[in-house]
């Protein structure tokens, strides 16, 4: 089941969750301006490769997934619950209006 949350859910509920697992679905190069630490990078825009990576995963973990803005990953966690996936959130907003912890 996927869900949009906001940055505040997002961050209360990753600090609760010992099953969190930060995916961010952008570029190398996005991902070169920084991200959220401690996040997976798997490119959505890879196609095949993307869900062929995203198989390997644990699919009993909780998926936080994000993007610059909240687009692919919405699609991201789409294709992921299609998967098998039970448990994915989109945050809303993306990467663009995140004002949380960054890393470089």
């Amino acid at each position: 089941m996927a869900e949009d949350i906001t940055q505040e859910e997002w961050q209360e509920r990753i600090a609760n969750d010992d099953k969190a697992v930060i995916l961010d679905v952008r570029t190398e190069e996005e991902v070169d301006d920084g991200f959220i630490p401690n996040m997976l990078n798997i490119d959505i825009r890879k196609g095949q490769g993307f869900l062929d990576e995203v198989e390997k995963l644990d699919k009993s973990k909780n998926y936080y997934v994000y993007c610059r803005s909240g687009a692919r990953s919405a699609q991201a966690c789409t294709l992921m619950s299609q998967m098998g996936f039970e448990t994915t959130y989109n945050l809303i907003g993306g990467f663009m209006d995140w004002d949380g912890e960054t890393a470089e």
